[in-house]
């Protein structure tokens, strides 16, 4: 997918005494109250990987992230860059950052960027995968990893729903409240469901998501499998562009950021997916 054109503003790039760098991470969301560092001590992810940083680099670190996750999202390859002035190997920035840091968070890759690259505004897509169980009883090795529904599920009809997603849309009916987007109209280049090792999964591509985007989605189309709500009914659903309409937000659970798209010109490098998500 093209990017978006960028207008540079110096403030958003290095400086000629500072390096920019840009790692790759994984995390369990369940042991955080999301990214975003907050007041008063609660354990964020910014906050845990800002604090092993500054171990590293001796000195204060600020972080950007691709896309900031909620309480219990989990990410597989997460992105963000941070301006240093100390002079580290990669390996100080994968090792040494590791070490500093809580259960639950790991640095996967480093390298250095580009002056100019920036996680966030660079980022032109992003991929999620929502992992659902749906049994009578739900598994308890399973809790905090995937989400879970005692209803039965009819494949079928969500997949036809889920193919409504594609293009580019008003998401206000899966649009949180308190979402500061600016704009609701969102592009999906691709929604799809499919069964394996007896778990529905949900994967979705596209350029930037609304707050709590994914986990609204995910809770229609439960509606859908479950026939509570028609396909026909679904379609409706977007085109009402209202949330009190819409079922209910799905647990965070079974959520995961699997990837963000950049420029080839960055060469951000992207792991594979785990064999086990």
């Amino acid at each position: 997918m093209p990017s978006e054109k960028i207008t540079r503003i110096p403030i958003f790039m290095s400086t000629p005494d500072t390096q920019r760098w840009a790692l790759t991470l994984s995390y369990d969301g369940s042991r955080f109250y999301g990214w975003q560092k907050q007041a008063g001590g609660v354990p964020t992810v910014q906050t845990a990987l800002e604090n092993a940083l500054a171990q590293i680099a001796g000195e204060a670190v600020s972080t950007i992230v691709a896309g900031r996750t909620d309480t219990g999202v989990h990410a597989t390859a997460q992105v963000v860059h941070f301006d240093t002035a100390a002079v580290r190997p990669a390996q100080a920035w994968i090792r040494g950052v590791n070490a500093n840091l809580p259960e639950g968070i790991a640095v996967l890759h480093a390298q250095q960027a580009a002056p100019e690259f920036h996680a966030r505004f660079d980022a032109y897509g992003r991929h999620y995968r929502y992992l659902l169980e749906s049994s009578p009883v739900r598994s308890p090795l399973l809790k905090h990893r995937v989400g879970w529904t005692h209803l039965k599920l009819d494949i079928e009809p969500m997949r036809r729903a889920a193919a409504l997603l594609v293009g580019e849309q008003d998401f206000s009916s899966f649009r949180a409240a308190e979402c500061q987007a600016k704009s609701p109209v969102k592009t999906i280049y691709s929604a799809e469901i499919a069964y394996g090792r007896g778990l529905i999964r949900l994967d979705l591509h596209g350029n930037a998501f609304l707050h709590h985007m994914v986990r609204n989605i995910m809770g229609a189309l439960v509606y859908v499998g479950s026939g509570r709500l028609s396909v026909d009914g679904f379609a409706a659903l977007i085109r009402e562009r209202s949330r009190l309409k819409a079922p209910p937000t799905f647990m965070p659970d079974g959520l995961y950021l699997t990837g963000i798209d950049y420029p080839e010109s960055f060469n951000i490098i992207r792991p594979e997916l785990p064999q086990w998500l």
